[in-house]
């Protein structure tokens, strides 16, 4: 069956709904329903949120869940997360628990810098587009100076800005590379507003460069975009204690456990198989904060993902070691975050959450991100190497489970008095389901 149309845009929300209905339902009035049962009540809400992107149909809700007793330079937090997976706010929170008492997360921001580049190709002389970089940066600045006034007086704006000669990698291909303070902003348009002002001064004052030929002159400038990849924009959060104070009711060998835990760590460092799900336990934490916070997380992922690969080969985000028998943990992650501007000023449960974290600056707030991420990890690894991860998992999962059986509050009871001290699968409890049923 043939799905293409035509203006689709301009359709009505209900007559979007309708012909999606008609279209890929055998019942539509059920798809229907099921649509506007997501709606929100009150209108003008709605309406913010169908404004949010293109094409809304409805709403798609992931749980928020609260992280509470997360000890951060001295300071608590309780820490909004927003996400789906199992275990992941409860495995947060009891990380949290655990470093509250050990001394808490120390966390420290070594940079804030932001990155941009204009990518234009440029045939002739490279001394000569050298000489006409230098006599023209300072124009660069001033022909921003509209859009970087309100962005110097936060204190922000435009670092610098080099010319890079990549030729060795594509024929013709140079960059103005540039570096940004966006201070509490993520700062994306701000970067991109003035990349597309640098490409302009870029391609006029070429055509009015007297030593350039011809064809020097005509520049082509192919995009000019920030890059997720902020190698400049990082923060540490660690986390130490004499081995002998990890131990707990499921650590009862300290010393053993410390070092099964380097060793799990330094697999992960060294093994881009066992790297790459560690470093997505890292960012099930990550994730979680930089959603309910209102901010990208597909371009934190991007970055994160490219700085694990940095030295050549994929490894993990985060370390550890045991010193004088001091064990320690910790870990260093790019992210590019922002508390003012975006959905942080527009979408009302981010400012809640922004509000549960007493109003952070990006700053602090990339700080509890990246604690967040080191105690998701932490909790993995404890239970990889001590119970395995799936007995804590699957007690989470059972509420869906259940949920998927429409289980009754009666049989719910049963069946978690059966699976206290019976391994949980998917199968037995359906199985079990099934047997109380009969």
């Amino acid at each position: 069956m043939n799905h293409e149309v035509s203006g689709f845009s301009k359709l009505s929300k209900i007559e979007k709904i309708n012909w999606i209905a008609q279209n890929y339902f055998s019942e539509p009035k059920v798809a229907v329903a099921l649509l506007q049962n997501y709606w929100n009540s009150d209108e003008k809400l709605q309406q913010l949120h169908d404004e949010f992107i293109e094409n809304t149909i409805s709403n798609f809700y992931l749980p928020l869940g609260i992280a509470p007793n997360f000890n951060i330079n001295g300071k608590n937090y309780t820490v909004p997360m927003v996400i789906e997976e199992s275990s992941v706010v409860a495995a947060a929170a009891k990380s949290a628990k655990f470093w509250s008492n050990r001394g808490g997360f120390k966390t420290t921001v070594l940079n804030t810098e932001k990155i941009g580049q204009v990518h234009f190709i440029y045939k002739g002389d490279t001394s000569k587009l050298d000489t006409f970089f230098k006599q023209t940066k300072s124009k660069f600045y001033s022909e921003t100076e509209s859009i970087t006034k309100n962005m110097q007086k936060r204190g922000g704006g435009i670092l610098d800005i080099v010319l890079k000669d990549k030729t060795s990698d594509l024929e013709n291909y140079f960059q103005l590379h540039a570096t940004f303070e966006t201070k509490d902003s993520m700062g994306a348009n701000f970067i991109n507003s003035c990349l597309e002002q640098f490409a302009k001064t870029l391609k006029a004052e070429a055509q009015n460069y007297a030593p350039f030929s011809e064809e020097e002159k005509n520049i082509e400038v192919v995009m000019s975009i920030l890059s997720n990849y902020v190698t400049n924009c990082i923060v540490r959060a660690e986390v130490s204690c004499p081995v002998a104070a990890l131990a707990e009711k499921h650590i009862e060998n300290p010393t053993e456990f410390a070092e099964k835990f380097v060793r799990a760590v330094q697999i992960a460092e060294i093994e881009p198989y066992r790297a790459v799900t560690h470093n997505k336990g890292i960012m099930n934490g990550v994730d979680a904060v930089v959603l309910a916070s209102g901010n990208d997380f597909r371009a934190v992922e991007a970055g994160a993902h490219a700085y694990a690969s940095r030295n050549g080969k994929y490894s993990s985000l985060s370390h550890a070691k045991i010193e004088n028998g001091i064990f320690s943990f910790w870990l260093e992650i790019p992210l590019a975050l922002g508390t003012v501007g975006g959905l942080t000023s527009l979408h009302p449960l981010v400012k809640l959450n922004l509000e549960i974290l007493e109003k952070p600056s990006a700053q602090q707030l990339m700080q509890v991100v990246a604690a967040v991420g080191l105690a998701q990890n932490f909790a993995a690894l404890r239970s990889l190497t001590t119970k395995g991860i799936q007995e804590g998992h699957m007690k989470m999962h059972l509420n869906n489970i259940l949920n998927q059986y429409h289980a009754t509050g009666e049989e719910r009871i049963k069946v978690l008095e059966y699976f206290k001290d019976t391994t949980i699968s998917h199968a037995s409890v359906a199985e079990y389901l099934e047997l109380l049923r009969k």
